[in-house]
């Protein structure tokens, strides 16, 4: 639907801004309201229309107080429940959970999820976190310098990225640049299993291409961190890519560990590694020789 021709104030969206933008002076149920008495609703419906909302999200039992007595996240509830009460076909959120503590924000994201189908209503929400994007949607665009450079489901996203730039913003990844050795059509014809070089340690990598590759092609093989593994002892495998090196830094996020290791190439490597078993002692720790591997599944082939 071309919304061009219609005003502003008549089209079917509603904005939630990132400041949240409630009215210092009103109470919870008075902002709330707010877009309702503009539109002259009678006061029963109103009444009626604010406590569902209220209910919705769960601030029923803070009706009268001011935003000055509420916390952030009970302020971003107050704004998402006045942007709501219309009834929008499309609600914009400007960075909705950008001023919530990591914890809190992990918290609302469910919640926002939860609210969005329960009410089947088209949330855009704009985001610069990467997590918050995954989260919350179910299909999302990738802007660099004002265009659209990917559009698809963040396991799309993330997974299959369009060219180096999306790799690199979404999420972590380790991007090495390579050459193309040879490139062979794939038994179900829509792929081509490719075979590389990287360019600054002369590694062979096996890969999976979606388009036909000349040889001594420039391309870029990208590998996330949680796709690799680390270990002691030196792995088997036809399809493994590996490499050696030594643990330069170390940083411990109780349900992971982040290694960087410096591979014999001088190139730094990045690991992340779930801690599945309880200890008191990592496995691996700083200046330990370490093999890395991962399988050739793994490789992103980016020619942009």
């Amino acid at each position: 639907v071309d919304m061009a021709g219609i005003p502003a104030y008549d089209r079917p969206i509603n904005m939630m801004f990132q400041s949240y933008a409630v009215f210092p002076h009103m109470t919870v149920a008075q902002n709330v309201a707010y877009g309702l008495k503009k539109e002259r609703v009678a006061k029963p419906e109103i009444t009626r229309r604010v406590s569902e909302m209220l209910e919705l999200v769960q601030l029923s039992n803070l009706a009268k107080r001011k935003p000055q007595q509420l916390s952030g996240g009970q302020r971003q509830r107050v704004a998402l429940a006045r942007a709501l009460i219309k009834r929008p076909k499309v609600l914009l959120l400007d960075e909705p959970l950008a001023a919530l503590d990591k914890k809190l924000r992990e918290q609302t994201q469910f919640e926002l999820m939860n609210l969005q189908y329960e009410l089947g209503i088209t949330f855009v929400v704009v985001t610069h976190d990467q997590e918050e994007a995954m989260t919350l949607s179910t299909r999302l665009a990738v802007m660099d310098q004002g265009r659209f450079v990917q559009t698809g489901t963040p396991t799309q996203v993330y997974e299959s990225p369009k060219n180096r730039f999306v790799a690199d913003f979404f999420g972590t990844i380790n991007l090495f640049d390579a050459t193309v050795i040879s490139c062979q059509p794939n038994e179900d014809s829509a792929s081509y299993n490719i075979k590389a070089k990287l360019d600054k340690t002369g590694t062979m990598v096996k890969a999976v291409a979606e388009s036909l590759l000349s040889p001594a092609s420039a391309i870029t093989i990208g590998v996330r961190p949680e796709k690799i593994k680390i270990s002691h002892e030196r792995p088997e495998g036809d399809n493994l890519t590996i490499a050696k090196g030594v643990v330069e830094d170390l940083a411990y996020y109780g349900n992971r560990s982040i290694y960087r290791v410096r591979s014999e190439s001088g190139r730094v490597i990045q690991v992340s590694a779930q801690n599945y078993q309880r200890s008191e002692q990592l496995s691996l720790e700083w200046d330990d020789q370490a093999y890395l591997s991962w399988d050739a599944s793994c490789n992103v082939v980016l020619t942009e």
